[in-house]
């Protein structure tokens, strides 16, 4: 199920065996294959080329962000965009040795231009499944900023096509605008359709966002929890109750929720012993890698190589995988000599 994909690298980051657990499918879409969809739907005239492309995806902050996602997101209009852009990003990650992913995509924001929810699925399955060489999951990203009576709607939808791999949803857009506690009732229709959940929580807004995610959503996992160590009870909580956290540290730098790498909370949180996972979250609109990441853990934050490598295992544990199936990725990763160079010194 997990194939093995042989690269030749000078790079251990890029030998790696990897996982990823919070990236958002319209914010990986390379550079190369966005722009073909910029000249598919006659272009933009502030962009001639994918290099200014690449420097379009800079922020003065968190709102500047969003405002930009949606600017790229005009050129995605049709099912066949999804499949293409799904196919691509697809061979983009297995390309960086990354084993299992569980993506997120955004139906709301595509149905409100006509195209169907249960299409859109259809679509991003078919062009994954043309890369055989990564184990992809899906998990809709509703949007808080639509409110919870339209996104039940599409949360019923999605119960439909639950056999395209589509085992979670989570809740994004503007957190410092819209709170979790009003989408109780919809996190608990989820879970009675058998989906795990996700919640982004501690980015735009503080500790009062994560705790309304952990009481009101009961949210399996929190995306981001940046922001958790500003409430010392809450990093406590979190701790014991071993309540996974998706870090993104270089997505926080880049929409400047914290001004370095070197500020990152991550260090802290490890040796606090919470489960947490380094992930990309939009790679291609933050110019990052799950193998710069790393590096970046280890040139910045203290982290050592051996270090990763636990922090990677953390992440299989806390993924939504079955536990047959987590234990032999573990066993898989341990297998790869990047790996076993690395933790036998």
């Amino acid at each position: 199920m997990f194939a093995q994909k042989q690269k030749s690298n000078n790079s251990w980051y890029d030998a790696l065996p990897k996982i990823e657990l919070h990236v958002h499918l319209e914010g990986a879409i390379p550079h190369k294959v966005l722009f073909g969809l910029f000249q598919k739907y006659g272009g933009d005239p502030s962009i001639p080329n994918v290099e200014t492309l690449a420097k379009r995806f800079e922020y003065k902050n968190f709102p500047h962000f969003i405002e930009t996602w949606s600017w790229k997101n005009q050129f995605l209009r049709e099912y066949e965009d999804f499949t293409f852009i799904a196919e691509h990003t697809a061979r983009d990650m297995a390309s960086q040795n990354i084993r299992y992913a569980e993506l997120f995509f955004s139906p709301s924001l595509f149905s409100r231009i006509g195209l169907g929810v249960q299409e859109l699925v259809a679509g991003v399955r078919k062009g994954l499944s043309l890369v055989p060489e990564i184990n992809i999951a899906l998990i809709a990203d509703l949007v808080r900023d639509y409110g919870p009576e339209s996104e039940i709607k599409t949360l019923q939808a999605l119960n439909e096509v639950k056999d395209y791999g589509v085992i979670g949803i989570g809740i994004g857009g503007s957190e410092q605008k819209y709170p979790p506690n009003p989408f109780e009732k919809l996190y608990r229709q989820a879970r009675n359709m058998g989906f795990r959940t996700n919640a982004h929580a501690g980015e735009a807004a503080g500790p009062e966002s994560i705790w309304g995610a952990i009481h009101r959503l009961e949210a399996d996992r929190i995306g981001h929890g940046t922001r958790i160590h500003e409430d010392p009870e809450l990093l406590e909580y979190i701790a014991e109750q071993q309540i996974p956290i998706e870090l993104c540290p270089m997505s926080n730098v880049r929409t400047g929720i914290v001004k370095k790498i070197e500020d990152h909370p991550i260090r802290k949180y490890f040796e606090r012993g919470l489960i947490i996972s380094v992930n990309t979250d939009d790679p291609k609109m933050f110019n990052t890698s799950l193998a710069d990441e790393y590096r970046l853990l280890v040139q910045n934050c203290g982290f050592s190589k051996q270090e990763i490598c636990k922090i990677i295992l953390l992440g299989i544990k806390s993924s939504w995988l079955p536990e047959e199936k987590k234990k032999f990725l573990v066993k898989e990763f341990e297998e790869e000599f990047s790996w076993k160079s690395i933790m036998d010194e």
